[in-house]
């Protein structure tokens, strides 16, 4: 049997990177919840929304009444604050089930970059700290202002001056003075299994950040990575998945930035190379022992915005053309092909409607499609597509614009170029 895993807040970009490591998991079943619509409810096909805020006092019943409907088994936070609240209710034995989090001990001080550094001055490299503006010297600005709790980039900034000191610190009294790191950016991914044992430290550099997030990084080597991973790993109960980031000082020494007890949204490095670290922790969770195989090759990733649409086309059949559509310059649309098998495995029928010059039957065989499509209508040149839609239930699918006119026109059904069948593709 599967195991039922809650993702709450499933739309983060943490919830995403759970989604894309365990949506297709043979082991996991997910079930999304979020607060509020969000991207979420375009990924996970089994989501719940509206449910009350982190900080409201009916959070956790209605986090139970969830779990108990859909019989969770574990509970995989998306979000740091979430993340705080459950381990915290864990700890009271409020919660319907187990969830998959570091000791609430170690959630309180990850959650707090004060916390932290005074947790691990002394066993990694740390940040300088100003109690106060007066404390900082001609000679050490620029520096740089960060509120205690937070995640990301959101609320920084860099101060110049003991002026902007006082601007933004009287804007928001919970900014840190830190020590301004003008190097090299990494986040080490980690995995720690119930026994406390680190199996896993890799770093990767930042190389682009948007909004807080790396959105293209790679994989890089350095002894110092596993060396400074074994040595938080030693100080603080950590379990499951977990990473800490770096920054290079003016001399290039690696100075601790944060800590988060869970997982990170590019994470997808390493499930690149073959360690899918949220898979690993449910694995855990359910007292399995892991193992780490990772492959050797190299591998950069890049993040940007991705489209997923709904819609209230309601369709049983589709007709689809052939040429510069399925065939585009001498090779099979994947993206076309997507769609086709889609339609498979919602029993939708997809017909064949081609002007095809060469012989129909070659051509499918000669791109290995043959009995892909449950009807093919070869038709001449002079011929109108739109007399051989049958059914009212159907869209229509042709690069040709006039075809699509025409088929709009006479048979009064949803018709589509392909720039568009994105918009008819649902999260797999």
């Amino acid at each position: 049997m599967k195991t039922n895993v809650l993702v709450f807040p499933c739309g983060t970009e943490i919830g995403l990177e759970i989604y894309r490591s365990l949506g297709h998991s043979t082991h996991v079943n997910l079930v999304g919840a979020s607060s509020a619509d969000d991207h979420g409810k375009f990924v996970y096909p089994n989501y719940s929304g509206d449910l009350p805020y982190v900080e409201e006092d009916n959070f956790t019943q209605n986090i139970n009444e969830l779990v108990k409907k859909h019989s969770i088994d574990l509970i995989f936070p998306a979000h740091d604050s979430v993340l705080l609240k459950l381990a915290q209710e864990r700890e009271r034995n409020n919660l319907a089930c187990e969830l998959i989090a570091s000791p609430e001990t170690t959630c309180e001080i990850c959650r707090s970059k004060k916390k932290t550094y005074q947790a691990l001055e002394g066993v990694v490299p740390v940040p300088k700290v100003y109690d106060n503006a007066d404390l900082v010297q001609e000679s050490d600005y620029p520096v740089f202002l960060k509120p205690d709790i937070g995640q990301g980039s959101k609320g920084t900034v860099k101060a110049d001056s003991i002026e902007d000191i006082k601007f933004y610190t009287k804007k928001d009294p919970t900014l840190l003075i830190l020590e301004h790191l003008p190097g090299k950016e990494y986040t080490i991914d980690c995995f720690t299994d119930r026994n406390g044992k680190l199996l896993f430290s890799e770093g990767r550099e930042r190389l682009r950040i948007s909004g807080g997030i790396s959105v293209n990084s790679k994989v890089i080597k350095d002894d110092r990575f596993k060396t400074l991973a074994q040595a938080i790993n030693d100080k603080l109960k950590l379990r499951g998945v977990w990473f800490f980031q770096l920054k290079e000082n003016a001399s290039s020494e690696l100075i601790l930035m944060e800590i988060g007890p869970r997982v990170a949204g590019t994470m997808g490095l390493a499930r690149a190379r073959g360690v899918n670290l949220p898979l690993l922790s449910v694995f855990d969770f359910l007292s399995q022992d892991v193992l780490i195989a990772e492959n050797s090759y190299d591998v950069v990733i890049d993040r940007a915005l991705e489209n997923l649409y709904k819609h209230n086309i309601n369709y049983a059949h589709v007709y689809l053309d052939f040429d510069d559509l399925v065939i585009y310059e001498g090779k099979v649309n994947p993206a076309v092909m997507a769609f086709v098998y889609q339609c498979v495995n919602k029993k939708v029928k997809v017909h064949l409607l081609t002007k095809h010059r060469d012989d129909l039957n070659e051509t499918l065989s000669k791109y290995k499609l043959t009995g892909v499509f449950d009807e093919l209508i070869w038709i001449s040149a002079d011929k109108e597509k739109h007399t051989y839609i049958k059914e009212k239930q159907a869209i229509f699918i042709d690069d040709s614009f006039s075809e699509r006119k025409e088929v709009q026109k006479n048979c009064g059904i949803p018709v589509f170029d392909c720039h568009m069948i994105e918009a008819l593709m649902e999260e797999f």
